[in-house]
């Protein structure tokens, strides 16, 4: 692909990001993004040929921007599950500020518009996998509370870490950051570790 391409792909990809951030849910169509982006109609659909494959790449460029896979390092390498739960929660949270706009817009969106559904979906997927990856090291480490399988084990951590809890807890409750990420790790460790009796 030429440095023209990269450069007009990178462009739209910048410009729906930015929308997404200030639109306040309101939807974002094609024509908004090229104009945005200063590229035609043509041009957004020749890179993206359906809107969902815009919204998608749009999130996973933020995860490139924001190095979300740095971030995801300490966790992924944990020799223990319940290190790899702790650090995997302190990654996932201190990231939902930074994706918070555009995830926000997501969700103002998905319930109406399907390809912003489709979006929030496989961005929600790839953090359903980060909690499954934990609780299966836990499994594995014996671990995990014998009460839950790994499947209820993943559901109950992957709801503990929605970005509507968080905005709860931050925006209504007040929380400070570093009071959610350390409240939401005693809590997961609360829920799925299993204790000695």
């Amino acid at each position: 692909m030429s440095s023209e391409k990269m450069d007009t792909r990178t462009r739209i990809l910048e410009s729906t990001w930015k929308l997404l951030e200030t639109g306040g849910g309101n939807s974002v169509r094609m024509s908004d993004i090229a104009k945005a982006a200063g590229v035609s109609r043509q041009a957004v659909y020749l890179h993206f040929p359906k809107r969902a494959d815009l919204l998608v790449a749009t999130t996973r460029h933020l995860d490139q921007v924001l190095n979300v896979d740095a971030r995801l390092e300490k966790s992924r390498h944990a020799e223990t599950g319940v290190d790899r739960l702790t650090a995997f929660i302190e990654a996932w949270g201190n990231y939902i500020p930074e994706i918070h706009g555009v995830a926000r817009a997501l969700l103002a969106m998905k319930d109406t518009d399907s390809e912003a559904e489709t979006a929030w979906n496989d961005r929600m997927q790839a953090v359903r996998h980060g909690c499954a990856a934990a609780v299966e090291a836990m499994k594995r480490d014996g671990d995990l509370c014998k009460d839950l399988s790994a499947r209820k084990a993943t559901d109950l951590l992957w709801t503990l870490l929605s970005v509507r809890n968080w905005e709860q807890l931050r925006i209504d409750c007040g929380w400070s950051q570093s009071q959610y990420v350390q409240l939401m790790q005693s809590s997961a460790r609360r829920l799925l570790i299993a204790t000695t009796d």
